[in-house]
């Protein structure tokens, strides 16, 4: 199997994103997988790289990477070394980097023998879940998206009350980060963008209008994202699919740093799921 991990998208004037794939070299076209990390993750988190290596086994090029303001550095990918960029992250540049990493592998000379152009799938994790539908719901060449413990609505997770009227005055809150107990800075650009981008950024919109299929997955456990947000998103896309694992939580039972060779469970089942869903997809088109 190729594992290269790293890759660097370079961007004139703007922060570079790093990019791992995974395949097995056959020089036949494979269906393009590209997965999105969500709020305060990256492409290196927990078990990431053992889901990877699940989808190329199966016969998929699997893509992962860093939004390029999450905070990790080209030197330090892993964890949050840039928290002046975190604090200036926001939708759209996740939206951005998302179209630059689909540009990437649509005009990648290197893996032109390696991928199937015409089916590229997304799948999005908690934040990145929204992102990969409203990035689905917009651009033809994605032909199938899977939300994963997903977010339904962006609006209702910022500030409210006077914790908001705070963080305008200051322009800045910190979020403290559990595991590697820094103070993680969100600045007010966050809300201005989200407020000057709204009708793009609405989640709602943008699933009540998928045209493609639509799989959501959701753990009963789930504490950071409730379950009730993977009802609403299929009330609002009565043609998805959802799935429940029983006794999962956000991250399907794995954590970060993951040094068990195989998946847990709950991620296993999830990981499943997918495959399962996509080569249904595959069988329909051949």
């Amino acid at each position: 199997m190729e594992k290269i991990k790293n890759q660097i998208i370079k961007r004139k004037h703007k922060k570079p994103i790093l990019v791992d794939t995974f395949f097995n070299k056959t020089n036949k076209p494979k269906p393009i997988v590209i997965f999105c990390h969500g709020y305060k993750g990256f492409k290196d988190w927990g078990a990431w790289d053992l889901v990877a290596k699940k989808f190329a086994e199966k016969g998929f090029f699997f893509i992962k990477f860093n939004f390029s303001h999450n905070g990790g550095t080209i030197e330090q990918p892993i964890d949050f070394p840039d928290l002046e960029a975190f604090g200036n992250n926001n939708y759209m540049k996740e939206l951005d980097d998302l179209e630059i990493v689909i540009n990437w592998i649509s005009d990648n000379n290197t893996y032109k023998h390696e991928t199937n152009l015409n089916n590229i799938s997304l799948i999005g994790h908690s934040r990145g879940g929204g992102i990969t539908i409203i990035k689905a719901e917009e651009d033809s060449r994605i032909k199938q998206v899977i939300s994963l413990a997903s977010v339904s609505d962006y609006k209702t997770r910022f500030l409210a009350g006077e914790a908001f009227k705070t963080w305008k005055t200051k322009n800045v809150f910190f979020v403290k980060n559990g595991r590697t107990k820094q103070n993680m800075p969100h600045y007010f650009q966050f809300f201005e963008n989200f407020v000057a981008n709204e009708n793009r950024l609405t989640i709602k919109r943008a699933v009540s209008n998928l045209k493609i299929p639509h799989l959501i997955i959701h753990g009963n456990k789930d504490t950071s994202v409730l379950i009730a947000e993977a009802d609403i998103l299929k009330q609002w896309n009565t043609s998805s699919q959802l799935e429940i694992i029983e006794n999962a939580d956000h991250v399907f039972e794995t954590s970060h740093p993951w040094k068990d060779k195989n998946l847990s469970s709950s991620m296993q089942k999830a990981v499943n799921i997918m495959l399962l869903f996509l080569s249904k997809t595959l069988k329909k088109e051949s």
